[in-house]
């Protein structure tokens, strides 16, 4: 077999495991950010239930750099927040229903009970280390994917 059809090989296989790659990554504990420059894995727990978004990531004392929470509406609505017991400061992801990024509310104050708005059509919230959203360049019209987000590159096909 000469260089060239060798080469062609190599191709061949990268370009049918790409998918794989992408799919390795995807996984409930999981949240994939896509930004214009760059894709950031946040490791998550995920608050699906009423009970758990209640409770959020409040009175912790912190959380690691690469981690955060996963907040999962049943349906598109007005998203509120606040951080009435709650101990670091935090980044809020607001995104839609396809996981499009809609808002970034930057540095949350710990204890603070002002209302954060997200405004309308929020499906997702990811809750991040305060300051990160800037540092890794996370802005509005990026996107989220993760398994429970239709049509992103991690949901069931």
């Amino acid at each position: 077999m000469g260089r060239g059809a060798g080469s062609a090989l190599i191709f061949a296989a990268l370009l049918c495991s790409a998918p794989i790659a992408a799919q390795a990554a995807c996984a409930p504990d999981r949240v994939i950010v896509q930004t214009p420059n760059a894709r950031q894995e946040f490791s998550v727990e995920v608050a699906d239930t009423e009970g758990e978004r209640a409770q959020g990531l409040m009175n912790r004392p912190g959380m690691a750099s690469a981690a955060g929470m996963l907040f999962v509406y049943d349906h598109p609505q007005r998203a509120q927040f606040w951080m009435a017991n709650t101990l670091i400061p935090l980044d809020m992801i607001f995104a839609g229903e396809d996981g499009t990024i809609l808002k970034v509310h930057e540095n949350a104050i710990p204890l603070d009970r002002s209302v954060i708005d997200g405004g309308d059509g929020v499906r997702f919230v990811l809750e991040i280390n305060g300051g990160l959203a800037s540092r890794l360049g996370i802005t509005a019209g990026g996107a989220l994917h993760h398994p429970s987000i239709a049509g992103s590159d991690c949901a069931p096909q």
